[in-house]
């Protein structure tokens, strides 16, 4: 089977599909009729709703909604031969987008190998319909083929569930109302976006042409959902107001708001932006703060720079130097959560504030009579320029082709229409305390709702197939072997997207933990280190990707400029060593910890 993006046959609004339309000859009967007509009634609103894109694994149970799928000329149908790969492939399609992609299983096992990406689609506040065939009633506990029990599977990682039993006639308006709420938990629930169950039985026979369609609403979908920006609390206004010119820091990851109103809220305060990448504002400005992590382990800053409140706008920073910094007593935390998510890993908030970030910026940025003085500002606009000074001369000095210089490279590198999915461990740290602020920066994406390794190179491939712009993915090797099968039919997709895979022969990130120094170093290999002896490039180039090797930073540049932008999969093989990363990290430390130190000095 060639797994591919593919164009499914137009038609105009929800007709129905003929028997020829389907290639069955498969005779008719009043139950496949009627199952017929119920998926092609979901999809019909589902496409009212604004669902544009479908994922499906292909599987027998879930032919009637397979082919309404297909049917209609109004989705993009993406077919993927593994479901695991299949739901992190939608949950990429999400993260580029923010629409809510259906995704499609069989009964089963299938329906099972979708809970790794229904699991971060919950902690990542990612939108997911997620749709899987199950078998009928009487088929239910009687040792039936490919059955087991589906209700309730992804337990409290979804927002909404519901368990259909075999559509009946007579159902139109429930179906239609089903479909449009689904849609609408998915998007827009109390909880914010994330992943909705629906369990639907069918029984024999499964090829049939539907019907008639139940009438639909004269315009859009069954419901609609009206949901407008959450006001900041006038008080809360008028408290952020009033601490302008204070010893304040903001804290800003995914989620953040609008870039420009975060700075205009900096500016207005007085107080310094420390702007993970995934926030979109780690650009040039007098606020921006992009070396946070590698300023905070020099013990001159720790105590110079503590702030008095910390203002927290999205996700939180991966670096757990600056999250123990942060909880020291005596500093007040203000944390904004729109979707009620509870960021707050070390109980460190005092207060919550339930609104939208963007709108809460900009109402205290004009409540602010005058811009605040810079003066506290100041130092940390001075340790910042010594720490970016003290980087770029270790990292260019260095003699080995090191980690950190592969991600503060290639976020320098890339156009400013792409977007750079980043995978967990070493990847999202290296990008986050290594990469320098930059003009129009790329967008970031990540799966740090659990922050596990699964599933990035489908995740990737989700998001190039959302958008014409490219997509670059910067992964580990272990993580890009964990899902190298998702690229079976890639490269043959239509899509844009390439893979820097940095390859350190096993876990990285473990040098950096306690079992590297306290274990027997076999031990250590064995549990933490994973060391493998895989050929990534090998293994690339029989999936079909082109392959390219980058052995220093000239050649880095050189593939970068060849290969992204370009149609089709790519692979960029770049060759590291894991004592030599904890050993470059120690290096740029040390040198950070002594420009920042001096350069605090000369402030007083």
């Amino acid at each position: 089977m060639k797994i591919s993006e593919t164009s499914p046959p137009r038609r105009v609004g929800p007709a129905a599909a003929s028997p020829a339309a389907t290639g069955s000859a498969v005779a008719e009967s009043d139950a496949g009729r009627v199952q017929a007509t119920f998926a092609a009634t979901l999809v019909d609103e589902w496409v009212r709703f604004g669902v544009t894109d479908a994922v499906v694994s292909p599987g027998s149970r879930s032919t009637p909604l397979a082919l309404a799928l297909a049917a209609d000329g109004r989705l993009r149908l993406h077919i993927r031969l593994d479901e695991r790969s299949a739901g992190f492939f939608a949950l990429g399609l999400a993260r580029r987008t923010g629409r809510v992609p259906l995704v499609l299983t069989t009964s089963g096992t299938a329906a099972a190998e979708l809970h790794p990406a229904v699991a971060e689609a919950d902690l990542g506040g990612v939108p997911m319909l997620v749709c899987t065939a199950d078998r009928p009633p009487e088929l239910q506990q009687v040792a039936a083929p490919q059955t087991m029990r589906q209700p309730g599977l992804y337990g409290s990682a979804v927002r909404w569930a519901a368990d259909l039993p075999v559509p009946e006639p007579g159902q139109g308006v429930y179906w239609r109302s089903l479909a449009a709420r689904a849609a609408a938990e998915a998007g827009y629930g109390p909880a914010g976006p994330g992943p909705v169950h629906l369990n639907l039985a069918f029984r024999d026979p499964l090829v049939a042409a539907p019907g008639p369609l139940p009438p639909a609403r004269a315009t859009g979908p069954w419901h609609r959902v009206a949901r407008g920006v959450a006001t900041p609390p006038p008080e809360a206004v008028r408290d952020l107001a009033a601490r302008a010119g204070e010893r304040g820091v903001i804290v800003a990851g995914s989620g953040a708001g609008a870039p420009e109103a975060v700075r205009a809220l900096a500016d207005a305060l007085g107080w310094p932006l420390l702007a993970d990448p995934r926030s979109g504002a780690r650009t040039p400005h007098g606020a921006t703060v992009a070396a946070a992590d590698a300023i905070l382990r020099a013990p001159a800053a720790r105590e110079r720079l503590r702030p008095t409140t910390v203002l927290h706008l999205g996700e939180r920073w991966a670096s757990r130097v600056m999250a123990d910094w942060l909880a020291q007593p005596a500093v007040e935390h203000l944390s904004v959560d729109p979707d009620w998510r509870w960021r707050d890993p070390q109980r460190t908030t005092d207060t919550l504030l339930r609104t939208d970030p963007t709108t809460l910026c900009r109402a205290v940025a004009e409540a602010v009579p005058d811009a605040a003085p810079p003066a506290w500002r100041a130092a940390w606009a001075a340790a910042e320029a010594a720490a970016q000074r003290a980087m770029d001369q270790v990292l260019n000095s260095y003699g080995d082709w090191t980690e950190p210089r592969v991600a503060r490279q290639l976020w320098a590198a890339l156009p400013s229409h792409t977007a750079l999915v980043v995978g967990s461990s070493m990847p999202i740290r290296h990008l986050e305390w290594f990469t320098a602020p930059r003009h129009r920066p790329p967008s970031v994406l990540s799966n740090r709702g659990v922050n596990g390794i699964d599933g990035v190179v489908s995740t990737a491939l989700g998001a190039a197939a959302a958008a014409t712009d490219p997509v670059v993915a910067l992964l580990g090797d272990l993580t890009f072997l964990h899902d190298a099968g998702s690229l079976l039919g890639a490269a043959d997709a239509g899509l844009s997207c390439t893979f820097v895979v940095v390859d350190n022969h096993g876990g990285g990130i473990f040098s950096f933990l306690p079992p590297a120094r306290e274990l027997p170093a076999a031990t250590f290999e064995a549990l933490f280190g994973t060391p493998q002896s895989a050929d990534i490039p090998a293994i690339a180039a029989a999936y079909g990707a082109t392959v390219r090797s980058a052995g220093d930073h000239r050649q880095l540049d050189a593939v970068l400029a060849e290969l992204v932008g370009k149609q089709g999969v790519s692979v960029i093989h770049v060759r590291t060593d894991r004592e030599a990363n904890v050993a470059v990290h120690e290096c740029v430390h040390s040198a950070v910890a002594e420009a920042v130190a001096t350069a605090l000095e000369r402030l007083g």
